[in-house]
C-alpha cells in the first residue's frame, strides 16, 4: 500500500505539472499529426497500399511521438536539482520509475486515442469492429512494453549531456521485439487473420513487458546513483 501511495504521489505531481502548462502533451500531439500529414502526401491512398503499410505507419507515429515524452520525463526533474528531492523520498527507488512510467503511459495513450481515429479518418480506412477488443490489447502491451523500457533508459542517460540524441539510439535496438511484435499482430488482426496467426506475436508482447518491468524494478536504484 505505501508502494501505490508513493506511485500515485509521483504521477499526481507529474500530471499536474504537465496540464498546467500542456507543454508535452502539445508537443507530442503536434509532432504525431506532422507525422500522419506527411504519411498522407507521401502514398497513394489506394485501398491495396494502404491495407499493407496502415499497421507500420500507425506503430512510427506511436513511437516516434512517445520518445519526445520519455526525453523529457527525467530531464524535466534535473531543473532545480528536483532529482534529489525524489531521491530523498522515504520510498523505494522503484516507485519513482513505475511513477514515471505510469505518467508516460497516460501521455502516450492520450496521443494514441488523438490519432489512431485521424489516422483511419484521412487514409479512409474503416478498422473492423470486430478486430476492435484484439487490437486494443495489442496497442496496450505494444505501449507498455516500449514505455517500460524507454522510462527505464531515459533515467539511464539523463546525466548524459546530449541525453536527447542518445535515448533514441540506444532505445530502438532494445525495443526491436516489442515493435515487430506490435506490427505484425496490428497487421494479422486488421487483415482478419485467424486469432492463431497473432496470439504468439501478443505472446511476445507479453513476455517483453514482464521481462522489462521486472529488470528496471531490481536495478532503478543503481540507475539513479549513476
Amino acid at each position: 500500500m505505501h508502494m501505490l501511495t508513493g506511485i500515485r504521489a509521483i504521477v499526481q505531481k507529474d500530471l499536474a505539472a504537465e496540464f498546467r502548462t500542456r507543454e508535452l502533451l502539445s508537443s507530442m500531439l503536434v509532432f504525431a499529426v506532422l507525422t500522419i500529414i506527411v504519411f498522407v502526401f507521401a502514398f497513394d491512398p489506394t485501398k491495396a497500399v494502404i491495407r499493407q503499410v496502415f499497421p507500420g505507419m500507425v506503430w512510427v507515429c506511436f513511437i516516434f511521438a512517445a520518445v519526445l515524452g520519455l526525453n523529457r520525463s527525467f530531464v524535466s526533474e534535473k531543473t532545480n536539482d528536483c532529482i534529489t528531492g525524489l531521491i530523498l523520498c522515504p520510498v523505494d527507488r522503484s516507485v519513482i520509475y513505475f511513477g514515471k512510467l505510469t505518467a508516460n503511459f497516460i501521455y502516450v495513450t492520450i496521443v494514441e486515442i488523438v490519432t489512431l481515429p485521424l489516422f483511419a479518418v484521412l487514409f479512409n480506412y474503416k478498422i473492423p469492429l470486430q478486430a476492435v477488443p484484439a487490437l486494443v490489447l495489442v496497442i496496450f502491451l505494444g505501449t507498455l512494453g516500449f514505455t517500460a523500457v524507454g522510462t527505464f533508459l531515459a533515467a539511464l542517460s539523463s546525466n548524459a549531456r546530449s541525453s536527447e540524441v542518445l535515448l533514441p539510439v540506444i532505445l530502438f535496438p532494445v525495443t526491436v521485439p516489442v515493435v515487430l511484435g506490435a506490427v505484425q499482430a496490428t497487421a494479422a488482426i486488421l487483415s482478419g487473420a485467424l486469432t492463431a496467426e497473432w496470439v504468439s506475436w501478443v505472446k511476445i508482447l507479453g513476455a517483453f513487458d514482464a521481462v522489462f518491468l521486472v529488470v528496471p524494478f531490481v536495478l532503478f536504484e543503481y540507475v539513479l546513483d549513476m
